[in-house]
């Protein structure tokens, strides 16, 4: 795996790039688990990136609306950065006006994972973990998470989040990703049409 960048505290971080039988291709950095591109075909078969986020670390680092990051330990915000569980009230930083947001100052998206390389049913599979010790960013338990991405090829790309802790806390996890499905540098998308299969 080539070396993406050095963060400003000279660590190393890494990209790895899953490819499928029809030339599908992801790229995911150890910074933040953050998925960096997706290049998919159109329905001519023409390659393009269709995920947000920038051409260097120091712009993730520095600038990053949480592009394509895991978030976490809890995505979303939380009121006045307090909660309370079993009857003890916890504070977190705020770092969204009155509310803490996507795991505080340093949450998951800041965090560098551990990685490494394999299969699943046969599809390239990139396995991201993480231990979150008791009391960072203030939350209680240490957290053990592992963040899973496997491209299938049905050009899907599966996302799997399994995390246990030793004493009870919140958690929500999720992939930041931002797409513009017609393609990096192609204009707005405001002609979008989303289609959900739900009820």
């Amino acid at each position: 795996m080539p070396t993406y960048g050095t963060t400003a505290d000279g660590q190393t971080i890494e990209e790895y790039t899953l490819t499928n039988t029809n030339g599908m291709e992801v790229k995911v950095i150890t910074y933040g688990g953050i998925i960096t591109s997706i290049r998919v075909p159109d329905r001519n078969g023409n390659m393009a990136n269709i995920a947000l986020g920038f051409d260097s670390l120091v712009k993730y680092e520095t600038q990053n609306p949480f592009f394509g990051a895991i978030t976490g330990r809890y995505a979303n915000r939380i009121a006045k950065g307090k909660f309370t569980l079993n009857g003890q009230e916890y504070t977190v930083p705020i770092n969204d006006g009155p509310n803490a947001l996507h795991g505080g100052l340093k949450g998951f998206d800041k965090r560098i994972w551990s990685a490494k390389e394999t299969t699943h049913n046969g599809h390239p599979t990139l396995v991201l973990s993480y231990t979150a010790a008791d009391g960072e960013e203030g939350y209680p338990g240490t957290l053990e998470t592992t963040v899973t991405y496997t491209l299938t090829d049905d050009n899907e790309i599966r996302i799997d989040y399994v995390a246990s802790t030793d004493a009870p806390t919140v958690i929500n996890l999720t992939n930041h990703s931002y797409f513009n499905l017609m393609g990096e540098g192609e204009g707005t998308i405001y002609d979008h049409i989303l289609m959900l299969n739900a009820d």
